[in-house]
């Protein structure tokens, strides 16, 4: 079990925010942006689902992941309000949240009858995020230049994500989910979370006329598909999802722990809930 630590990051993220917050980088700018439109909604999906999930498994399974599910609602909490905060510059900017009403939509189609499928899907998408926090975590420097405040939030939350990778993993083996329904799921979740990302990239830009600018896009080319770019680097991470014998606990976290030491006069350790309050409200 993973002993998780819910952390306040000591930034003040009232003051506005720089339209060109990432270094001057429309690219890099109009997709960090696009990642934080998902997170408030996702963030919370995530919190239900792992604990809807643990509320149907037994006695003697919940006794052994309540506290490291504790520990995973109070962090994702912490990342729910933080981008919170900072997704309200960016709709003050005219920039709009085109993902979430797509995500609520769907989710309201979901099978709420299995809890399994929600957490497949948690456990899927906190892998995706765990690939993109070890790649940016090992290459800090495509925040070089950024506003302070936000590289260290970024970091942050990177080093978290890295942090409880195994949460809704282990929860989904617990509660009996199939390798045939995660990999089914892990598919899924692959076409629609790209496709929402780069969508909601293109609409950050076209809102900030640079959609069509040549400079766009060698930006986001290499930082996709560069040689150090995030979807080169995580092809090997995402193929292993597949495997049967896949654990999260494969996928190194040296780079999260190192940041957390190094930085930790960024944030101060609060207490989470209670496991009892963690796991049954709403």
């Amino acid at each position: 079990m993973t002993d998780l630590v819910v952390r306040r990051l000591l930034i003040d993220l009232q003051p506005p925010v720089a339209r060109d917050w990432c270094g001057g980088d429309a690219f890099a700018t109009a997709f960090f942006n696009a990642l934080s439109m998902s997170f408030p909604f996702g963030e919370q999906f995530f919190i239900d689902a792992v604990r809807r999930g643990l509320q149907h498994a037994s006695a003697e399974v919940r006794e052994k992941h309540q506290s490291e599910v504790r520990g995973f609602i109070g962090q994702e909490a912490t990342h729910r309000r933080i981008h919170a905060v900072f997704n309200a510059h960016l709709d003050s900017q005219g920039l709009e949240d085109g993902w979430t009403p797509r995500a609520m939509q769907r989710m309201q189609a979901l099978d709420e009858a299995d809890p399994r499928h929600a957490v497949a899907i948690t456990a899927a998408t906190e892998h995706f995020t765990a690939m993109f926090a070890e790649w940016l975590l090992s290459h800090p420097q495509c925040l070089d230049g950024a506003e302070p405040r936000l590289k260290t939030m970024w970091l942050w939350h990177s080093a978290e994500e890295l942090e409880h990778k195994n949460t809704a993993f282990d929860v989904y083996q617990a509660i009996g989910g199939s390798h045939e329904w995660r990999v089914r799921w892990f598919r899924r979740v692959t076409l629609i979370f790209l496709g929402d990302l780069l969508r909601q990239t293109a609409d950050n830009l076209r809102k900030e006329g640079v959609l069509w600018k040549t400079s766009t896009w060698r930006s986001g080319a290499r930082l996709l598909l560069g040689r150090r770019g995030l979807l080169r680097e995580s092809w090997g991470t995402w193929w292993r999802y597949l495997r049967p014998d896949f654990h999260p606990s494969q996928q190194d976290s040296a780079v999260s722990r190192r940041w957390l030491a190094d930085n930790a006069s960024s944030f101060v350790r609060v207490d989470a809930q209670p496991a009892s309050a963690a796991l049954s409200s709403g």
